[in-house]
């Protein structure tokens, strides 16, 4: 069984990405979480994976690191992966990737916070360029292949990797198109996704440094952690 190594539901981002690919295509795999801490977690995570990060896919004696590279390992073992149709599968590669590199200004200014309810303090014209992207990418993705997901009809890798921006969004407020909104509602709906939000609102655990970056981004409207608030 694969042994998928992530950090605390709340933060991490890149974690959620294959935890939710593996849940929703069913793969068997064991969670370890490894909390965000202090300069001492970087020894943990280091003798864990060469980049000293998570998450990380341990298979065996084969350990596998970066979300872009565990969803490859998979892909070549599993199908459902990616989309069968090689049309679907290419679009779906270069907007994961777009995703995996992209959308700076978005990552710096809306840090995932599951947990929380905010309004930003302001709107940057970058963040507002990457929210703008995004929306076009799902609209072109869900016309181009007739959705419901953004490569077809089934869940796959792609609609993993847009994931936490779908939180990021909720978190933040962001208004969104009606087909990215509508989109955004249905990837929020999914069972894993609703089990990952329901685990980090029960995390027991909170990274100070985390906590204290996203409140110079806005105010915090609620506070959900602690309940039983589906995403």
């Amino acid at each position: 069984m694969y042994s998928l190594h992530i950090a605390n539901k709340l933060y991490s981002s890149w974690s959620l990405r294959p935890w939710l690919l593996m849940s929703e295509l069913g793969l068997p795999f064991q969670e370890v979480m490894h909390p965000f801490g202090d300069e001492a977690n970087w020894a943990v995570y280091r003798a864990l994976s060469p980049a000293g990060k998570v998450p990380c896919l341990v298979d065996g004696a084969q350990v596998v690191w970066d979300s872009l590279a565990i969803v490859e390992y998979l892909a070549e073992r599993h199908a459902g992966v990616w989309p069968e149709s090689a049309s679907a599968r290419a679009w779906a590669r270069s907007a994961a990737a777009e995703m995996h590199s992209g959308y700076q200004a978005l990552r710096q200014h809306c840090a995932m916070r599951c947990g929380l309810r905010m309004r930003l303090h302001d709107m940057p014209a970058s963040v507002q360029r990457d929210v703008d992207r995004i929306a076009a990418l799902w609209a072109e993705g869900l016309s181009r292949f007739g959705g419901p997901y953004l490569a077809g009809p089934r869940f796959s890798a792609v609609d993993a990797f847009f994931a936490p921006v779908v939180l990021r969004f909720q978190t933040y407020g962001i208004a969104l198109p009606e087909a990215a909104q509508t989109y955004a509602q249905r990837i929020r709906a999914l069972p894993a996704m609703q089990a990952w939000v329901q685990a980090a609102l029960a995390e027991p655990l909170s990274a100070a440094g985390h906590e204290q970056d996203v409140l110079a981004m806005g105010e915090v409207l609620q506070d959900l952690r602690g309940s039983t608030h589906t995403a």
